[in-house]
């Protein structure tokens, strides 16, 4: 049985997560690091061999820390259907990655793109873990769900080849609006607040900025499209250059 200040414990009462505070720097940059170590080893990840077992292994690990927060939840007797599943945006980006890793799903790898950069950057930046802050489990756990999800999409994209298109912004929208009409009538059956359209979260983030219920939802729909946007943008920026400067080959 862990006592009360544990790194396992439901009522934690060590070091309360702060904002920007060193550990969450430290956290922040240590996934930074893998992001751009993945884009330096990219050739290397890129041969066949190595890209099967790189794309199995996270995809476990995707799955396997998923399945730990639920074990931790049921250990400490905090399971509950309206709160702990994976249904926010980045738990079922989570679980959509996995699978995306195992059979290269283009439509998955939409979702997870969209998902996992726009939902991931901003809950890393603004994390909803409250009393959970370094040691605790719920620290490790959390930073490294998200930064897996953000580097699942990475891969796919410098190793996999895939990519977005403009086309891609408005599936995800239609589909992330109509997941959330599913999600909203789950609520009602669990008295949860998944994807925070009950209430704001309770440790502040960006919808503290977007108004009142209920209308941050609709404040969320424009955050969602200018943020889509921006993550499509260098590959748009990429495509520009090319139309403007293509590439002369010159024949002998």
């Amino acid at each position: 049985m862990t006592s009360p200040s544990g790194p396992f414990s439901l009522d934690y009462q060590g070091h309360e997560f702060v904002f920007f505070s060193a550990p969450h720097w430290i956290a922040l940059l240590i996934l930074f690091g893998m992001f751009y170590s993945l884009w330096i080893l990219r050739d290397w990840f890129a041969s066949p061999k190595v890209d099967l077992r790189a794309r199995w292994t996270l995809a476990i690990l995707l799955l396997a820390q998923e399945l730990s927060l639920n074990i931790w939840h049921l250990s400490i007797g905090d399971w509950d259907a309206g709160s702990t599943l994976p249904l926010h945006l980045c738990g079922a980006g989570i679980v959509l990655a996995a699978f995306m890793m195992i059979n290269r799903s283009y439509l998955l790898y939409e979702l997870v793109y969209f998902w996992g950069l726009g939902g991931a950057i901003q809950a890393l930046l603004t994390p909803d873990i409250g009393v959970y802050g370094y040691p605790h489990y719920r620290f490790f756990q959390f930073f490294f769900s998200h930064g897996i999800l953000i580097f699942a999409s990475l891969y796919m994209t410098w190793i996999g080849g895939m990519r977005p298109t403009q086309r891609s912004i408005w599936k995800v929208l239609g589909i992330t609006n109509i997941y959330m009409v599913f999600i909203a009538g789950f609520n009602y059956l669990t008295d949860g607040n998944y994807l925070f359209i009950c209430h704001k979260p309770v440790n502040g983030s960006i919808i503290d900025f977007l108004g009142p219920w209920p209308w941050y939802i609709l404040s969320l729909e424009i955050v969602a499209v200018i943020s889509f946007y921006l993550y499509y943008a260098p590959f748009a920026l990429k495509d520009l250059i090319r139309k403007r400067y293509p590439l002369t080959v010159s024949v002998e």
